[in-house]
């Protein structure tokens, strides 16, 4: 794959994220945003579309034509007071009082939390043949962004993991570039789950090219999820397919694998401010895209974001793909799966 990109120069620049070795510009987070890209196409899978054409072959379990990595970023499980009484609002004027009344009750009952819903999303999932990854955080107070003790969520975690779907790290606000917080939010997440985790998210999508993969790779994570944009949906490096990162400084693969992020619900509703239909004709565009290319759609469908008419749109992202016929699943197995084939590795032969 590397030989065969290398000679068209275009495609490299965009796969490798040449443009963001040396930024002139991030947002308020330091990222990279979509808007600032030099590549105008992020709706295009372009590098994945460019190997496809040259060969690559990419199959999936049950002949399935594709895949769909669902992924839940777990940032808040309780409100904050201030938090508390917007949302409440918020639902009193949208006439929802059961809601009002859930929202207000959560501080002192995780039955009663709409936030505590993995139950909920797992059981809707599995309607569906399907599966996914939970990314938690695991922060001590004083951390920015601390909002719940990992400890305490064990129970939880480890009926999660008995019910085969995966748990991984969501790396705190600064680990994307603090190796050794990133260390110590994972064996902190290990420790209360008694096992090793493979997958790992940034909070905010936070990235710096090509650093976090190597620090990734140099606390042991297997497989990254982050590498998407928050501004726009679509395809930050071309690609729509699992892939290692090559680091132009060192002109090496990384060993790590990045399962690249196409959609996320806050990006559709909030950055792009798109209303529903907009929002779905714009997902199942998407969804065809990647299918087209055999490749791997990854989704993040927060749990703040599983009530309403986004729990609604979620549930025919779920409804659409399966009727498509998508393999329908975690970060976890996807890595294993991708890992298993070596669809992209070094001894990958095109045919």
């Amino acid at each position: 794959m590397i030989e065969l990109l290398k000679e068209n120069e275009n495609l490299w620049d965009i796969f490798t994220r040449k443009e963001e070795y040396d930024p002139p510009l991030l947002d308020k987070f330091q990222r990279f945003p979509a808007y600032l890209s030099k590549n105008r196409n992020i709706l295009e899978p372009k590098v994945s579309e460019f190997l496809i054409q040259n060969g690559l072959k990419v199959k999936y379990p049950d002949d399935r034509e594709f895949a769909v990595c669902l992924t839940h970023d777990i940032d808040i499980l309780r409100f904050s007071k201030s938090k508390m009484v917007y949302e409440m609002a918020k639902s009193l004027k949208r006439g929802k009082f059961g809601k009002s009344f859930r929202i207000f009750l959560n501080q002192l009952s995780e039955r009663l939390n709409p936030l505590w819903n993995f139950d909920q999303i797992m059981y809707l999932e599995k309607k569906y043949g399907a599966k996914s990854s939970f990314y938690f955080m695991a922060l001590e107070k004083g951390d920015t962004d601390y909002n719940y003790r990992i400890k305490d969520l064990k129970k939880e975690l480890n009926q999660i993991i008995d019910s085969g779907w995966e748990i991984g790290l969501h790396g705190g606000h600064e680990a994307f570039h603090d190796p050794d917080m990133m260390k110590k939010e994972k064996e902190l997440l290990e420790n209360v789950i008694g096992k090793q985790i493979i997958g790992y998210r940034n909070h905010y999508l936070r990235f710096m090219v090509p650093t976090t993969w190597t620090f990734l790779k140099e606390a042991g994570f297997e497989y990254d999820a982050t590498f998407g944009y928050a501004d726009c949906v679509g395809f930050r490096n071309g690609m729509c397919h699992p892939f290692k990162p090559f680091d132009l400084t060192t002109k090496k693969c990384i060993d790590i694998l990045e399962i690249p992020l196409t959609i996320m619900d806050s990006t559709l509703f909030e950055y792009m401010r798109l209303d529903l239909e907009e929002a779905w004709e714009l997902t199942k565009w998407l969804v065809h895209t990647v299918e087209k290319c055999h490749g791997v759609l990854t989704i993040i469908w927060h749990n703040t974001s599983m009530d309403g008419f986004m729990l609604e749109f979620y549930e025919e992202i779920l409804k659409y793909c399966q009727s498509q016929r998508a393999w329908m699943t975690s970060g976890e197995e996807i890595c294993k799966w991708w890992k298993k084939n070596e669809f992209l590795g070094e001894r990958q032969k095109m045919e």
